[in-house]
This record gives structure tokens, sequence and C-alpha cells, in this order.
């Protein structure tokens, strides 16, 4: 007998509800958000034939929380269905407004019971990729939440500050820019933005698009560091080393048949003959 799970989440409770592939209710419950209500919910699933091999699929309105961690820890299928289509799907079994929990979960179940393949079950994630989810969706939260305060701030100005909207329409980033922000925190009333100078304006602006330029230098008085010793010792030269001549091997500017002189060396590499000037031998007469 195939089983289908669906479970309606809150903050501190949740709502299952089991149903068998002719659509009956076989069982329904409501577990805490906690340890307990998860182990509630694993005796509740193991009672209805749940093993590894044939795990009861689940069906839950998001893909984030506690249950959905620990059953997907847990290697079971967990399908997140959109709300919206959940909605749809209600009006099936309901037509009132009233929306009962356990209701949802019913409906939930019979999602998978009936239209399981069109759906997806969320993937078996690494470490990594669930951490880059965690990474984008909190982005994605900073962007609504900032996009929502900033229309939240131009309904209120539109009602005593108009005249601050009409500054900055032509910024490309409008009230959202951090001269909007510096202006908007020194004059957040029409009366005392009238009472600012161009002076005073500029150098708002100023700040604003350049905030390091009115920051004090950490480096300034005597609190300059010193500089390190490898920049202030002078640099030293590397001595070449010394290499005698060979008896045997013939040195620079000598010819093979001249012994050689062992009481002379001379750096390796250079070009100056070990020999004096006076004997150097010239060219060989023809």
């Amino acid at each position: 007998m195939t089983v289908t799970c669906g479970i309606d989440w809150a903050g501190d409770h949740h709502d299952v509800a089991l149903v068998d592939h002719e659509g009956t209710l076989s069982a329904r419950t409501r577990i805490t958000d906690d340890l307990n209500g998860l182990h509630q919910l694993r005796d509740l699933l193991s009672a209805h034939s749940n093993t590894a091999n044939t795990p009861i699929p689940l069906a839950i309105e998001t893909s984030r929380g506690l249950p959905v961690a620990c059953l997907r820890a847990t290697g079971r299928l967990v399908y997140a269905i959109n709300p919206m289509a959940a909605a749809r799907y209600r009006d099936r079994h309901a037509v009132t407004r009233r929306k009962p929990d356990h209701l949802d979960a019913i409906v939930l179940a019979n999602i998978l019971r009936t239209h399981q393949a069109p759906h997806r079950h969320l993937p078996e994630d690494s470490e990594l990729a669930r951490a880059i989810a965690i990474m984008a969706r909190a982005q994605q939260d900073a962007v609504r939440d900032r996009t929502q305060a900033g229309n939240k701030l131009r309904s209120h100005l539109r009602e005593y500050f108009p005249g601050f909207l009409a500054a900055f329409q032509h910024n490309h980033e409008g009230i959202s820019s951090s001269a909007a922000h510096t202006v908007l925190a020194v004059a957040p009333t029409p009366e005392q933005a009238t009472k600012l100078t161009r002076t005073q304006l500029r150098s708002l602006l100023k700040r604003a698009s350049r905030p390091w330029a009115v920051r004090p230098s950490p480096f300034s008085g005597n609190s300059m560091p010193p500089a390190p010793a490898s920049m202030t010792s002078p640099k030293r030269r590397r001595s070449l080393p010394t290499q005698k001549a060979s008896r045997h091997s013939p040195g620079p500017h000598r010819s093979p048949g001249r012994p050689a002189n062992t009481s002379r060396s001379w750096p390796a590499g250079s070009r100056t003959s070990v020999w004096p000037r006076s004997a150097t031998p010239g060219p060989s007469p023809a």
C-alpha cells in the first residue's frame, strides 16, 4: 500500500497527515518544532510501513527549516511544493475561505498521491552547495528588505518632503544613494533643509562620494610606524667566489702548452687574464 505524507509547517508546530493510495486519511497529528516533535514524526512514519527501501514521500511548502533539514539528512524524499500551486489544489477539497491547518496537510499528501511525477524532490546536495544556497538566500532577503525599506521611505517623503524626492530624481540610485542618506541624516525636515548653505551641501555631497577624504589619517603626527629594516639598511654587495686555475686546464688567453700559474686566481666569469701584460703571449709567428 502506497502512503504519502503532507506537512503543513508553522512557527512553533506542524500538522502532519498521511493518506493511502485511495485518498483515505490514515493518520493525522500535530508535532512541535523541536527534537521531540521529530521523534514523533519518525515513529508515525515507521508505523505506516516506512523502510529504507520504500521511504514515504513527504510534501511541504518550504525548502528550509528544521524539519526539512532533518528529513533530508535521513535520506527521505522531500518535495517542496509551491504555496501558489498548493492553493490551486486546495480548491478541489474545499470551496470555503476557511483554511484549517489539517486540511492543508491533507492537500499536500494528495498532491504526491495524484501528481507526484510533475514535482521534483529536493536533491542530495553537498555541504558546499547548501552553504552557497544559504548565502544566496540571505543576499536575496537583504535585497528584498532594502527595496521594501526604500519604498516605505519614498512613501513617507512624498507626504511631507516632496522636494527631497525632486532633488534626487536624476540620480540613478535615487534616494537609495549614499548622498541622499547623508543629506537626509543632516536635514530630515524641510525647515532644516532650507537652512543649509551651498558650502554645507557641497561638503555633504563630497563626504558622501568620498568618505575616505574626511577620515583622519592613522599615520598623522608621530604615529608613523618605523620603516622596516630591509628598507633602511644598506645593501651589501655579494662577493664573487674565486677559482684557482688548474695546472692541466688552459686558462683564458693562454695557449695549451704554457704551464698554469697557480699563485694567481681570478673571479669566476671575469674576462681579465691572470697573466701579466708582459707575460701575455702574443700571436704565434707564421
